[in-house]
């Protein structure tokens, strides 16, 4: 398996021996590409990699999040694409409900079937967009995250996240204790910060991560299982609750999501597949450690829809690479 190192070492061995590369492809962006369509070769399947500099320093959460323009990269890059099977490769720490229901609309209206790969970690919005999948493929090393919405807050200067659950059980708290005027003068600075609208928004936040998770588990994921509604309100009910994994940013494990009832396969059970897959996560990981890029949206012929922190500004990337698509599934 190629590992972080060794495509280091790759990447080292391009420069060194000037490989001629297509005009406008980097080092960078031939290696990651290379891996990409490795893994659409193997499976037969459409490849699309969306990923975020999030776990490196200093990427602007603005920028590394799914937002409302995520929308506009897959429509570039799931263009001219055959066949309706997809694998979808993602590192992403989570962010808009919203977005991230218009991401999975379009992509359930161009695949009828979607595994999402976890090479590393789907957070929050981005663990939502698993849900969405009819099978997620993780290692022992891969993780999801609760999907519990989350209020950014900025108080004197310093911006913070607040669960939407917390949120409510400290309302309620203050109701309660507020009945002594003895601690008034303690709550009073801490409920000034609460906007008019907060605690609705709150419910209404909760109400609809909720929703979508269990209604595309219904849908896809869950779809042959009699129980069905039940286990996917069940699921989309525990990784929503905050009082359960007491961190928004907690890692869950695949056999703990197993025991949930999402359906997970093993990574490692296709030592070929686990190679493609970790080494487009590596060469993301050096591109995001070597460039200005801070987000990748890319399809296994080449062509990528990449946001860059500096000018940011949306590069396309359009030649397609020397190698054959997949062909349409029948």
């Amino acid at each position: 398996m190629p590992t972080w190192g060794e495509l280091l070492k790759e990447l080292q061995q391009l420069v060194k021996a000037k490989v001629a590369l297509p005009e406008g492809t980097s080092p960078f962006d031939f290696l990651r590409r290379k891996y990409i369509a490795a893994m659409a070769q193997r499976t037969r399947r459409n490849v699309i990699l969306y990923a975020s500099k999030w776990t490196q320093p200093g990427a602007n959460p603005a920028l590394t999040s799914i937002n409302d323009e995520d929308i506009h990269g897959f429509m570039e890059v799931v263009h001219g694409l055959g066949g309706d099977e997809l694998d979808l490769v993602v590192h992403s720490p989570g962010g808009s409900a919203e977005a991230t229901e218009a991401i999975v609309t379009y992509l359930r209206t161009k695949f009828q079937h979607i595994r999402l790969f976890v090479p590393h970690a789907a957070m929050s919005a981005a663990t939502m967009l698993a849900c969405a999948a009819d099978r997620i493929v993780m290692g022992k090393h891969s993780f999801l995250g609760p999907i519990d919405p989350q209020f950014i807050f900025q108080t004197d200067g310093v911006i913070s996240a607040s669960p939407a659950q917390a949120i409510l059980e400290q309302f309620a708290l203050a109701q309660k204790e507020c009945q002594n005027p003895a601690l008034l003068g303690s709550w009073m600075p801490i409920l000034r910060q609460y906007a008019p609208a907060l605690i609705v928004q709150c419910k209404y936040a909760q109400e609809l991560s909720r929703s979508l998770v269990s209604t595309w588990l219904a849908r896809h994921m869950l779809r042959n299982d009699v129980e069905r509604d039940k286990r996917a309100t069940f699921i989309a009910g525990a990784l929503s609750d905050h009082a359960r994994y007491k961190s928004h940013g907690r890692f869950i494990p695949r056999d703990e999501l197993r025991k949930l009832g999402l359906l997970i396969d093993d990574l490692e059970s296709d030592q070929g597949l686990q190679d493609d897959a970790l080494s487009i996560y590596h060469a993301t990981s050096h591109t995001f450690n070597a460039t200005n890029a801070v987000k990748i949206i890319e399809n296994h012929l080449g062509k990528a829809f990449i946001k860059t922190q500096q000018t940011l500004a949306m590069q396309q990337v359009i030649e397609q690479r020397p190698f054959p698509p997949p062909p349409p599934q029948p």
